[in-house]
């Protein structure tokens, strides 16, 4: 009875709040669209529009003077047959295969390292990330004098003990795999802080249990730190898939395009730059660079599809 008499009264009904939550969500949806649409506009000027140019590009045929015309799919087909291309991917894949493993291991060593209340942790931590900030051409130009058959200070060191040491940036046979091991010098520092991260977001409770239980320390790493640590591995993993993929800087500041060795280095992007930059063929080097952008979304669809297998969310 009392609500009847309240609603003759001239009580608002209910309605009335909800049109006015309902104008309230059309202005935040208006100002939320407001706000990231500068973002997407640049993603989509700047990563999405350049992929369908480069498709377009990759169908025409480039002659003197910029002059080009529409070609078809004659540049996919020049991929497949093309001994160069097979050389670079082979290089890369060598590469790839190399360098994630093994960096991502040392990362977990070095991290696990670092976790530790030890003395000075803190500029341990900023000596291994100094590389990330480190200037790839400044880093290029260090290891290639350290690698210097004559005069280096690896070849300098082996001397020391009576050992002659090899062409490291010269010799074909370990030219790619002195690349390998700068590649992962250089990648530590960025998934050391990474992972660090994934170590310090691991429950202490864990460890305590298993220390009652009589669990030795390896046993822990194994049974503990590694399983609640994959998603960050995972994370790690992919995005050093990528980096590798696209590895151009070390090849073309310490092999360079003069070198007897450049064929046995070479990697896909650098293929993509000596076609477009040095052959100033830019239709076949956009079917490169499109080839690297399908090799690389199959083998990250691959690896999110067997996360599941080995990677432990909870």
């Amino acid at each position: 009875m009392q609500e009847i008499q309240a609603h003759k009264e001239g009580i608002p009904s209910l309605k009335k709040p909800k049109r006015k939550l309902s104008r309230v969500k059309r202005s935040d949806y208006f100002w939320a669209y407001a706000m990231i649409f500068p973002t997407m506009a640049g993603t989509f000027i700047f990563n999405i529009w350049p992929v369908f140019q480069s498709f377009y590009l990759s169908l025409t045929e480039w002659g003197g003077f910029g002059q080009y015309s529409f070609a078809g799919f004659v540049n996919y087909k020049r991929l497949f047959q093309d001994p160069n291309l097979i050389s670079a991917f082979k290089n890369t894949a060598i590469y790839t295969v190399l360098s994630v493993p093994l960096g991502i291991s040392l990362s977990i060593l070095v991290a696990v390292l670092l976790n530790q209340k030890i003395k000075g942790v803190t500029f341990y931590r900023t000596l291994f990330f100094l590389p990330v900030v480190t200037m790839p051409a400044a880093v290029a130009i260090v290891w290639k004098w350290l690698y210097n058959a004559d005069f280096g200070l690896i070849n300098y060191s082996l001397s020391l003990i009576g050992v002659k040491g090899p062409g490291w940036l010269t010799d074909p046979k370990i030219a790619l795999y002195s690349l390998v091991l700068v590649s992962v010098w250089g990648a530590i520092g960025y998934n050391m802080v990474i992972i660090l991260s994934g170590l310090q977001g691991i429950s202490k409770t864990y460890y305590e249990a298993a220390e009652i239980d009589g669990a030795s320390p390896f046993a822990q790493f194994f049974k503990i730190t590694l399983p609640l640590l994959t998603p960050t591995l995972f994370f790690v993993s992919v995005m050093s898939l990528i980096n590798t993929f696209q590895v151009f800087e070390l090849v073309f500041m310490m092999i360079g395009p003069n070198s007897p060795v450049i064929r046995d280095t070479h990697t896909l992007v650098y293929l993509f730059y000596e076609e477009a930059f040095i052959n100033n063929d830019k239709g076949y080097a956009a079917a490169i660079s499109l080839f690297i952008f399908v090799i690389i979304l199959i083998f990250t669809i691959l690896q999110f599809r067997m996360q599941e297998k080995w990677v432990h969310y909870d």
